[in-house]
């Protein structure tokens, strides 16, 4: 879910026909109204029922106890204000951390200490979440509010007040319900290569948007530029795209319609049928554990990789699987620390370090980083090597070009934290 009590959006309870989500709410969300009602364009589509894979875990999974890791290798930078996102220019020489705080930092990646202020981007009324690149690099993309802000990245990159180029955002009326004070709770947005459309997570309206980015940067940003919105379960948050572009794969915190036990969903997207059918562009949809927040790809796009905050797991889906044959998709489960949320594959594809955020403060627990041996969970043996020291609340990473560096937003504490990933065991 989205943000703590950090004067942004409370989160709104979660509610089920039958069920309250009191494991939702008794871990800390803070309710002050009702879930906002699915759309009309989010009735279920034809092939996109609810398939619960052997194996996966419910919500009362515990945390797993592994030894703590030696904090060499590891070092922080205080950033200030409530860093989410991370993003490092395909160059390397800088890295963009977006904030709740209507402000995008700009920081030089090649000094040392890791990071250094370079500048301070402002996007007036918008309440920057997760970032994402275009596959040229041309430009940057923050998730905000009812849809995302889009930068240059070239002039984001000497932060230059010109940087700002536009909003994509969800337009009024048409029927939709109407967002909170902070639009539609924006939290990840994804470009499919290409670059033509822009994907975006909208948690609170239990939906995922799709925009014309071609369309907005070539005439002006404006209400044509939405296409439409692909139905989700509720709290929609992760999102990735496989590697070919052909796909895109989302996490919801609860299925459309009550999962068993209260999990959570990974849907499977067409990303050519949501460029011109957005309501019916689900190709499937599995349990993911309970409350799935994050999602990756291997280099390959072999296997999906998801965290399942509620279920403390690091779950790998067969991408193929996921189509075809998803009640045999699991390919693997890691129980990690306390309430993973980020993950990011290191080492060339061996290593996934994952971001235990013990966002609710779970007593006895606190935050660190589970690093995890890629080939021993696909393999089904023990895999989880150990667990670095983190700032408060981990959330977002980015690897440097190179991979010698992971980066980690820690939202509780205003850090950036890097790892040294040669220094992992």
């Amino acid at each position: 879910m989205r943000r703590h009590a950090t004067g942004v959006r409370p989160v709104p309870r979660l509610l089920v026909p039958g069920l309250v989500l009191a494991g939702l709410v008794a871990a800390g969300c803070t309710a002050t109204s009702p879930a906002p009602r699915p759309a009309a364009s989010a009735r279920r589509p034809a092939g996109a029922a609810n398939t619960r894979p052997a194996g996966v875990p419910g919500c009362s999974a515990p945390a797993a106890s592994s030894p703590r890791l030696p904090a060499a290798g590891t070092s922080f930078v205080l950033v200030g204000g409530v860093p989410f996102g991370v993003l490092v220019s395909p160059d390397g020489r800088r890295a963009f951390v977006s904030s709740t705080g209507q402000q995008l930092q700009v920081m030089d990646a090649g000094s040392r200490p890791v990071l250094s202020p370079a500048g301070t981007l402002l996007a007036p009324g918008a309440h920057l979440a997760g970032e994402t690149l275009t596959r040229d690099g041309r430009y940057l993309l923050a998730a905000s509010d009812s849809g995302a802000v889009v930068f240059s990245a070239a002039r984001a990159g000497q932060a230059s007040p010109r940087a700002m180029l536009g909003s994509l955002q969800r337009p009024a009326g048409n029927g939709r319900q109407a967002g909170g004070p902070l639009g539609d709770g924006a939290i990840e947005v994804a470009v499919p290569g290409g670059d033509r459309l822009a994907f975006v997570s909208l948690e609170d309206t239990a939906q995922i948007a799709v925009f014309n980015l071609q369309r907005a940067l070539a005439h002006g940003f404006g209400p044509a530029d939405y296409l439409g919105s692909i139905p989700a379960g509720l709290a929609p948050v992760g999102l990735a795209v496989s590697p070919g572009g052909r796909w895109l794969y989302a996490t919801s915190e609860v299925a459309r319609g009550g999962a068993r036990g209260g999990l959570g969903s990974l849907s499977v997207i067409s990303v050519p049928r949501a460029a011109t059918d957005p309501a019916h562009a689900v190709v499937s949809t599995v349990a993911a554990g309970c409350q799935p927040v994050r999602v990756i790809t291997s280099a390959s796009g072999q296997v999906v990789w998801v965290t399942a905050r509620g279920s403390n797991a690091l779950l790998g889906f067969s991408a193929g699987r996921l189509r075809t044959d998803p009640a045999r998709a699991l390919l693997a489960r890691v129980q990690v620390g306390t309430a993973p949320v980020g993950l990011a594959l290191v080492d060339g594809g061996r290593r996934i370090v994952v971001a235990d955020s013990n966002r609710f403060h779970a007593q006895h627990a606190r935050s660190s980083l589970a690093v995890v041996s890629v080939p021993a969970a696909l393999a089904g043996r023990p895999a989880l090597l150990g667990l670095l020291p983190a700032g408060g609340f981990p959330r977002e990473m980015a690897l440097e070009p190179g991979g010698r560096t992971l980066l980690v937003t820690c939202f509780a504490s205003g850090q950036v934290e890097a790892v040294d990933v040669a220094r992992l065991p």
